[in-house]
């Protein structure tokens, strides 16, 4: 069953053809006001250990009432605090802790808080080894020029029940994954795709939203270049009402 912040999205996706989610890190500070207004959501969390997790959501919630979605690295990524989370299992991992147990331990915390799961499929794609997520979560990286075993992935995804599916390069990636992975899997599975790692600027967006994404994430360029967030942003509507 779809909940409100699912629900949301979808309109979204629906009306303008395309979201952006930012991902914040919580250790880390970011100028929330130069960018609330270029994000459909905030995803929170990320591969490596998390502290005070709670009291940042709360600081961000102060300002916004822009959807916050977890983005849980391990069963620490668990807030009480937020509206949503993504509700992943890394599907090309070699651990069976990341692809299973990781979710299926979270479960209950997630049952108890109340938080709305958004059932997901994570799968890594080259270069995303190199990243934390590949050292972390122990994957299977599937190589970029293989964009028929991504979409195989999806559909896998699909036929298991989820409702999305996370393209992922790795957090600060040397680049992104490629408009024909996205392409394909979207053609083959018809399932919400999100993309992220690599995307840093708004030629980029853009071309991923026209091969079939229908959420462009970025985390590092909020970092290390804020000013591109609105560049992005107007990328991916405009691609969004294109698609349409």
């Amino acid at each position: 069953m779809l909940g409100r912040v699912e629900k949301k999205l979808n309109r979204i996706i629906e009306n303008e053809g395309a979201a952006y989610f930012i991902l914040i890190d919580p250790e880390k500070d970011v100028d929330l006001e130069s960018i609330m207004d270029y994000a459909d959501a905030f995803l929170i969390g990320g591969s490596s250990g998390i502290v005070n997790l709670d009291e940042k959501i709360k600081e961000i919630k102060k300002d916004t009432n822009i959807p916050i979605i977890l983005f849980p690295g391990n069963v620490d990524g668990i807030s009480k605090e937020a509206d949503a989370i993504l509700y992943m299992s890394l599907m090309n991992s070699r651990n069976t802790y990341w692809t299973t147990l990781a979710p299926t331990l979270g479960a209950i915390k997630i049952l108890k808080y109340k938080i709305e799961p958004i059932p997901t499929a994570y799968i890594c794609i080259e270069p995303a080894k190199n990243t934390t997520v590949g050292f972390v979560g122990d994957i299977n990286e599937i190589p970029k020029n293989k964009p028929n075993i991504v979409a195989m992935y999806c559909l896998s995804a699909k036929f298991f029940g989820m409702r999305w599916c996370y393209l992922e390069a790795g957090s600060g990636a040397e680049f992104p994954v490629s408009n024909e992975a996205i392409k394909i899997s979207k053609e083959i599975a018809n399932i919400n795709i999100i993309v992220g790692g690599g995307i840093r600027d708004e030629k980029t967006a853009y071309e991923k939203v026209k091969a079939g994404a229908d959420v462009i994430v970025t985390g590092t360029l909020i970092e290390k270049n804020p000013d591109k967030v609105e560049q992005i942003y107007n990328a991916i509507k405009k691609a969004g009402r294109e698609k349409l």
